[in-house]
């Protein structure tokens, strides 16, 4: 039967008839609605850190529901879960002084944080200070300026600019950011967006240096560090925010996906305390900007139980002790005459990437195999030319295990069709 549900990232005259639909999860699985269970390679997208089903978090909306479901924090209002978040989110942050803007989502955290480090300049007399820049493959939700500053083109592709003043530069180069800097004008420069490991680009691990050499060279120019832990954070590379793994001291911080584990939508940005500063300690700088729902009580009653379970259950630093397991169970793969290169070893993710010469005899080469290894009971993500795996943090060895059998046999299968 065809769908009324209009799917983001896909082509609906395909999928139009053609849903897969997830009915229930518990832990590493999921189950579609004719029963069958898969193993939740990807943890959903990149977000069920502690996994499927947890009760504790579903209770915790609930009772806040029953009690106040939503309501603004605009001008004078909050709320006490919206309080609790913000408080314990500026203790674990790597900044001191942070303070805590909420949002729904990534998407809305990337657009708040261009947009807190271009009124900073403004209201320091720099107006001058506009431009963004941006990584070759970086991905920053799909809002007006997460769109405007993509280093992954075809994500650009089709829209107009959406934001002019933003340029892209190598992704692997400190040098680059200097050099782009000082091509714009240091004057102009309002901030560097970076993920400390890119994710929807292809899982691409910083160059040795790379995390603290970036923020480094924003202090030396004044441009503001904005770090986009949207996926990185919450124990994906086994810290909080991810940064702290490169004692690097960013300006801005977003977050979201992990936050909750998924179960309600939330995300936000962490602003330094110097960055804070001209808006909470100089009257009249207010800043012109926030979502209906920031602060809802219980995406944050949510959240706070979702911490609580990170934090008590070890599963922050489990994203590291893990990710040597990950490397180990996927580097066979590696010598698959279809495998162009494996890439694990930096927190719980990976990614495997077909070769050239396989993605130009066919083209749908990275749909198919995810297909394959669908078929195998195992849930992987397409990734241009790639495919990725980020398993909730609770994933045991036995499970890596599983996923690497699966995409090892839709290789074969998929060696059989070229």
């Amino acid at each position: 039967m065809e769908t009324a549900l209009w799917h983001p990232f896909s082509d609906m005259a395909v999928v139009r008839e053609r849903e897969f639909v997830v009915d229930r999860g518990e832990d590493v699985w999921v189950y579609d609605t004719s029963g069958n269970r898969y193993l939740d390679a990807t943890a959903s997208l990149w977000y069920a850190n502690a996994g499927h089903g947890r009760q504790e978090i579903a209770d915790a909306a609930a009772a806040q529901m029953r009690k106040l479901a939503g309501y603004s924090t605009f001008g004078d209002f909050a709320n006490e879960p919206a309080r609790e978040l913000a408080a314990r989110l500026a203790r674990i942050a790597p900044v001191p002084g942070a303070k805590v803007f909420l949002t729904t989502g990534g998407g809305e955290a990337i657009d708040t944080a261009v947009k807190i480090a271009r009124r900073y300049h403004d209201v320091r007399g720099e107006s001058s200070r506009v431009h963004v820049i941006s990584r070759a493959q970086s991905y920053h939700g799909t809002n007006g300026i997460g769109t405007g500053v993509a280093g992954i083109d075809a994500n650009r592709t089709g829209f107009g600019e959406l934001l002019p003043s933003s340029s892209r530069i190598a992704y692997d180069s400190v040098d680059a950011l200097r050099e782009e800097i000082l091509r714009v004008g240091p004057e102009n420069v309002a901030a560097f967006l970076f993920e400390p490991v890119i994710g929807a680009g292809g899982v691409l691990p910083p160059p040795e240096g790379y995390v603290r050499g970036v923020v480094d060279v924003c202090h030396e120019f004044g441009v503001l560090a904005i770090a986009d832990a949207v996926i990185c954070g919450f124990g994906r590379l086994g810290t909080w925010f991810g940064v702290e793994r490169w004692d690097a001291e960013p300006d801005l911080i977003t977050f979201a996906k992990g936050v909750t584990s998924g179960y309600l939508p939330l995300g936000g940005v962490i602003a330094h305390g110097r960055v804070a500063e001209p808006f909470w300690d100089r009257p009249g700088n207010a800043l012109r900007h926030g979502a209906t729902y920031a602060g809802h009580p219980a995406c944050c009653a949510a959240a706070l139980a979702n911490l609580d379970i990170l934090d008590r259950e070890g599963l922050i630093e489990r994203g590291r002790t893990m990710e040597g397991v990950l490397a180990d169970a996927l580097a066979p793969l590696g010598a698959h005459p279809l495998v162009a290169e494996v890439r694990a070893g930096v927190g719980l993710l990976g990614a495997v990437e077909l070769t050239a010469d396989v993605l130009e005899q066919v083209p749908t080469a990275i749909g198919d195999l995810a297909s394959l290894v669908r078929q195998r009971g195992v849930l992987v993500r397409t990734l241009g030319k790639a495919v990725a795996v980020s398993p909730p943090l609770t994933v045991r060895s036995e499970h890596l295990q599983e996923i690497e059998g699966a995409l090892a046999a839709g290789l074969e299968e998929l060696a059989l069709k070229l």
